[in-house]
């Protein structure tokens, strides 16, 4: 009878070897993959881009700085229907008692007779004295309607009073029309004027008879702001 051998017996004496060549095959491995070097990228050439390809432009955005709104101006405008609101206020004054009595006076030169001194002079006291129509309330009316601030005196700022005198003649007119002392800026001229343009007056009368009175007349200009 043959004796055979059993396989698994035989599979125990060559354990050992599938042992060593095992730990080879481990220890090869790990040398060489602490040996193994990765690639240099320095040396890889980039692709080229084409012609066809478009070209891109990087614009640097810068970041918009927003402005803060302006205060706004809370001033009440006050409409005007008229133009005129905006100038100062126009105030011409007469004084309470604007009739004063001047002296009379003589022009240098040959004196006339005594007859003619009479004539001429006017009288400044008579027993009736001459009179505005409407009287002294007649007479700040006319002027107050009548004169005009001048301009250049308003835009100075000018303002004061202005003394005419002039004479009433015996038929009602008024002549002999002087500026004793004025104000600059055309308020001496505007005086004037209104005095000149003004209606008859009712003549003074001395022993029932219509004489000449000297009368001296000052004219208020002031402007109210």
């Amino acid at each position: 009878m043959e004796t055979r051998k059993n396989s698994k017996a035989d599979l125990e004496k060559k354990r050992f070897v599938f042992l060593q060549l095992g730990l080879i095959l481990s220890l090869g491995a790990v040398l060489a993959a602490f040996e193994w070097k990765t690639p240099d990228a320095g040396n890889t050439v980039l692709p080229t881009r084409t012609a066809s390809e478009p070209e891109m432009e990087i614009i640097d955005i810068l970041p918009v700085r927003k402005e803060l709104p302006k205060p706004v101006n809370t001033t009440l405008i006050r409409e005007v229907d008229n133009l005129a609101e905006d100038l100062p206020e126009i105030e011409i004054e007469i004084e309470s008692d604007p009739l004063e009595f001047i002296p009379p006076f003589e022009l240098p030169g040959r004196l006339p007779d005594e007859e003619t001194v009479e004539e001429q002079l006017p009288f400044v006291i008579v027993e009736k004295m001459p009179q505005f129509p409407g009287g002294e309330a007649g007479l700040m009316r006319y002027l107050a309607e009548n004169i005009r601030y001048p301009g250049p005196a308003r835009e100075a700022g000018i303002s004061g009073t202005v003394y005419i005198t002039f004479v009433v003649e015996p038929d009602g007119s008024v002549s002999s029309v002087k500026i004793l002392r004025g104000l600059p800026g055309g308020c001496s001229e505007e005086a004037e004027r209104v005095v000149r343009m003004m209606p008859a007056w009712e003549p003074g009368r001395q022993a029932g008879k219509a004489v000449r009175v000297a009368l001296n007349l000052p004219v208020v200009f002031r402007l109210i702001q």
